[in-house]
Formats: C-alpha cells, structure tokens, sequence
C-alpha cells in the first residue's frame, strides 16, 4: 500500500468527524421559536405593569411586596401618591425584570411563580398563588409579554 492510501485512511475519520460537527454545530445555533422571541418595552409599559399595580382579591398588589424584597424580581418603588410608574421607572423596571422573564419560555419564572401548583406553577410564592388559572386574564397577560407579544400587535 502506497504512503498516500495511509494518509487517505487516516485523514477519513477526521473528516466525517469534521462534517458531523459542523453539521451538529449548525442545528444547534439554529433559531428557535423562543430564541426569536424578545421583550417589547411598550407591551410591559403598557399591560405588564398594570398587572402588578391591580388589587387582585385575596392578594396584595405585586409592587407592594416586590419593590421592597430582595428577591430575583424586584421593581422600582412607585413615586409617594403615585399609581404608576413614570417613564424612567418603567424603563428600570423593563431591566429588571429580564431577571425572571425568558422570552419565548413558558418555564419563565415572571409566568411559572405566581400560577397556582394545580394550573402548573410553582409550590411556592410568598405573596401567594396571585393566579389560580392560566385563563386568568392577568396571568395570560404575562405570558403573552413573555412569549413575545408586541405594543402594536
């Protein structure tokens, strides 16, 4: 056997290895549908954050407990006698709460932890289960901010 037929048998297995890892390489850094999702600041400006202001009953408001805790979802005080927040707030509490909203993910901890164990949340929220159904209006709200849902769509 010629020394070239020895390099052509040693060299095939580093190629197929090379195929099949640029191969693999390429399905992995695919997009997926939750890779394509994003976070609309106008959405969470103008649905999300009325979630955590609303009274739900049974409940406190989320802002009362969560801009006072140190937990992974915190939100900025509101302003003394406001109901909302300001445009500068807003834009903190959009930052903010990249901690606990995966966009595209359904396993997001902003939708996961406050649902009730039997609708598939959490066992446990300190303030709670604010949401006992995924049918809740509030609760479909999150989800939708979460899973990508635009201002103006």
């Amino acid at each position: 056997m010629s020394r070239a037929s020895y390099f052509r048998i040693a060299a095939a297995p580093l190629v197929l290895a090379a195929g099949f890892a640029i191969s693999h390489s390429q399905s992995v850094a695919a997009p997926s549908a939750s890779a394509s999702a994003s976070l609309d600041y106008e959405f969470f400006k103008t649905r999300v954050e009325p979630v955590f202001v609303a009274k739900r009953e049974g409940h406190t408001r989320c802002v009362v407990c969560h801009t006072q805790n140190n937990a992974p979802f915190h939100l900025v005080p509101l302003s003394s006698g406001s109901k909302s927040w300001n445009e500068e707030q807003s834009r903190q509490n959009f930052q903010l709460i990249q901690r606990v909203a995966i966009p595209g993910s359904t396993d997001s901890p902003l939708i996961h932890h406050p649902l009730a164990q039997e609708a598939g949340g959490d066992p446990h929220h300190g303030g709670g289960q604010q949401f006992t159904s995924q049918q809740d209006p509030a609760w479909q709200t999150l989800k939708a901010f979460v899973m990508g849902a635009k201002a103006s769509g």
